[in-house]
């Protein structure tokens, strides 16, 4: 299996050290950033497959090194994972709502951390490659949605919001269930969060057969 290869990026040496060599005897390839400005440098020069970004540093913040980065079509899909001192709900939804896909507070359990850049990958490596068929097609290795001809390519988190709904057309999906396959047990978001992914979701594709069940969940009707 191709090493994975992952960029961190954090103004403290010692966290950048620690994790560094603990990421490397996973299996890891671990390249370290100290600042905002030169993550965006080496991701673009590395083309990591997970960002590991601290969300308070000098220069750009991780927050907006993550715009920034979702913006370029190379790293629309790339992992993405805060590091932050800040663990209000407020900083954290903050965080997963500009495209990250897990936010973990410090001080940084490094095992925690292991275990879920494991499961990040370990999600990716068990989904169906594509769902679907004639006007309405996902194709998973290319991140790509097509819908009555025109193909859109989404961020991550609502191409795997479309997908989880795409896998059992007219399943009602708990608003529970949603947060649990796409953000996991330990991320805490609020409903909030997927409201505003499925009206993303509806714009960017035009689609009107995500059915909202009203104080329950959602279901694609297709």
């Amino acid at each position: 299996m191709e090493q994975k290869k992952i960029l961190i990026a954090d103004d403290e040496p010692d966290i950048l050290e620690i994790l560094q060599f603990n990421l490397q005897q996973e299996g890891y390839e671990v390249i370290t950033a100290p600042s905002g400005d030169e993550a965006i440098q080496k991701a673009r020069k590395h083309q990591p497959d997970l960002i590991i970004l601290d969300v308070m540093m000098p220069g750009k913040t991780g927050i907006e090194v993550c715009n920034q980065l979702r913006h370029m079509p190379e790293f629309e899909n790339t992992l993405i994972i805060f590091l932050s001192a800040m663990s209000d709900e407020s900083s954290e939804i903050k965080g997963l709502e500009s495209g990250a896909d897990d936010y973990l507070s410090k001080p940084i359990s490094t095992r925690i951390l292991i275990s879920k850049v494991n499961a990040l990958f370990r999600r990716l490596q068990k989904a169906p490659d594509s769902i679907g068929s004639g006007d309405f097609f996902i194709d998973r290795e290319k991140y790509l949605v097509t819908y009555n001809g025109k193909e859109t390519m989404l961020a991550r988190k609502e191409f795997e919001l479309l997908a989880l709904l795409a896998s059992k057309p007219g399943k009602v999906f708990l608003r529970n269930e949603i947060l649990d396959q796409i953000w996991g047990t330990d991320v805490i978001v609020g409903d909030r969060t997927i409201d505003v992914h499925i009206r993303k979701i509806r714009q960017k594709l035009d689609l009107d057969c995500i059915t909202t069940v009203k104080g329950v969940g959602y279901k694609l009707d297709i």
